[in-house]
């Protein structure tokens, strides 16, 4: 039993354990981190609390943080994508080839999901179709893909997208609330409820722990990472048609750099990136708060270079400190 101090009574020991984990968990940890950030940012500019403000900030994260919903899957498994961002590329490039041939919205936007689902299952093929490591597949898909936007469109950029098909990256469903924001909400909430309370969650989880014990105990290992490729290619594809739409134009370096922070919002959500745990809600609160951070610098004119040694060396420390804080155990063990 233990003391409760604001009423004298003592908490049962089958409620106080629960409370300390939640308490002590990384996800409080990243709450308080995102509370720090958003005060700092508050008193760095005086234009961070306006509302639009806060708006605008949630389009810094939101393509790349859906992204991160499904690369979190992939990593608990003990693989990686690296090739999202150039999925990306070629799915905008695809979509800008269907604007010239005179396509509607809803096609343009089939052809974007389409591309990306294509590009994640080729991936799922090669790794456990061939059995090849996931890391060498998606480094040499990341070039492939991207190569043949920039053989596509050269120097060159596709323009001209009609606003319907614009509204899905610029638009609002009500006074502030973005549509990417609306979409984020809805995909982190699909995603909790599969990893969390479903067999197929259960499932990721064991793959990562212990994938040759998964397979033994009658779990199709192979299957579900095919199926985890495929939807990192879908949210891929997803978020191609957000940017293209919000940016208005296709070129071939569109969404560089986007597989370095989905990968730095997955581990500092608390997803080992060596697999077996992590939770949806760390990635959701890492994607906030990499937000804030870079719509903050942005609101001092940061440059960008700075941004990116930023999020490479967030990357670097997150990973890091788990392996440091272990050899510290066991040296005092």
């Amino acid at each position: 039993m233990t003391d409760f101090p604001a009423t004298g009574r003592q908490l049962p020991d089958r409620l106080d354990k629960p409370l300390k984990s939640a308490v002590l968990s990384w996800e409080s940890l990243l709450v308080l981190v995102a509370l720090a950030i958003f005060i700092a940012n508050s008193f760095a500019s005086p234009y961070f609390l306006n509302e639009w403000s806060l708006s605008d900030m949630t389009f810094n994260f939101t393509e790349k943080a859906l992204i991160a919903l499904a690369m979190a899957l992939i990593i608990i498994t003990g693989e990686i994508d690296l090739s999202v961002a150039s999925i990306i590329a070629l799915a905008s490039t695809m979509m800008g080839l269907a604007l010239q041939a005179g396509v509607d919205t809803p096609v343009l936007v089939m052809v974007g999901i389409g591309v990306g689902l294509l590009c994640g299952a080729f991936n799922g093929f090669l790794v456990t179709g061939l059995k090849l490591p996931s890391i060498v597949v998606t480094i040499g898909t990341m070039s492939l893909f991207r190569g043949i936007a920039y053989i596509v469109l050269g120097d060159q950029s596709f323009k001209g997208y009609p606003a319907s098909f614009s509204w899905f990256g610029q638009g609002y469903v009500f006074w502030v609330i973005s549509f990417e924001l609306v979409l984020f909400v809805v995909a982190a909430v699909i995603f909790y409820v599969l990893l969390q309370h479903t067999n197929f969650g259960r499932r990721v989880y064991a793959i990562g722990n212990n994938a040759t014990a998964a397979r033994f105990s009658g779990v199709r290992v192979d299957r579900i990472k095919f199926v985890l490729f495929c939807l990192t290619g879908l949210m891929s594809g997803i978020a191609a048609v957000l940017l293209t739409a919000r940016l208005g134009s296709t070129r071939p370096s569109i969404a560089e750099g986007f597989e370095l922070e989905a990968v730095t919002m997955v581990v500092l959500g608390g997803v080992s990136i060596l697999g077996g745990s992590g939770t949806i809600i760390g990635v959701v609160l890492a994607a906030l708060i990499m937000g804030l951070v870079t719509f903050g610098l942005g609101l001092l004119n940061v440059p960008g270079i700075v941004m990116s040694i930023f999020i490479g060396s967030l990357l670097i420390v997150v990973i890091a400190l788990p392996i440091l804080f272990r050899m510290w155990r066991q040296r005092r063990a």
